[in-house]
C-alpha cells in the first residue's frame, strides 16, 4: 500500500467534537469518492504522550491505495479538488506526508 497520512488540528473557533463530526461526517463524504482508495483509517486524538511536542493534534488520517501512481491520479482527480475545495479557508493546522507502507505486526 501507498499512503497519503494526514495529521490534523481544528480551527481556533471550532471545538474539537465539532471537528472530528466534519471530518467523519460531511468531509468523509468528499473523501469516500477518491478513485482508486482502499483503505482509509481514521484516528480522533484523545491525549497526547508528551505535551511539548505532541499536543494540539485532534486527527489523523491514512488514506492508503494499491501504489504511488494510483495515489497520484487520485491526487490530480476532480474529486480531490472537491475535497481540497471543502476543506476551504478552515484555518486549522495540518501536516500531510505519503509513504510506502511495510506490514510490521501482521493481523491475527
Amino acid at each position: 500500500m501507498y499512503n497519503l497520512i494526514l495529521l490534523a488540528a481544528k480551527p481556533s473557533d471550532w471545538t474539537h467534537d465539532e471537528f472530528i463530526e466534519w471530518w467523519r461526517g460531511e468531509h468523509a463524504d468528499m473523501t469516500y469518492a477518491l478513485p482508486g482508495l482502499r483503505r482509509w483509517h481514521h484516528t480522533e486524538v484523545l491525549e497526547a504522550m508528551d505535551d511539548n511536542h505532541s499536543a494540539g493534534w485532534d486527527g489523523m488520517s491514512v488514506l492508503s491505495f494499491d501504489s504511488k501512481d494510483d495515489l497520484d491520479a487520485a491526487l490530480a482527480s476532480e474529486e480531490w479538488g472537491n475535497a481540497v475545495a471543502h476543506v476551504g479557508t478552515m484555518r486549522g493546522r495540518r501536516i500531510a506526508v505519503m509513504g510506502e507502507e511495510r506490514v510490521m505486526v501482521p493481523e491475527g
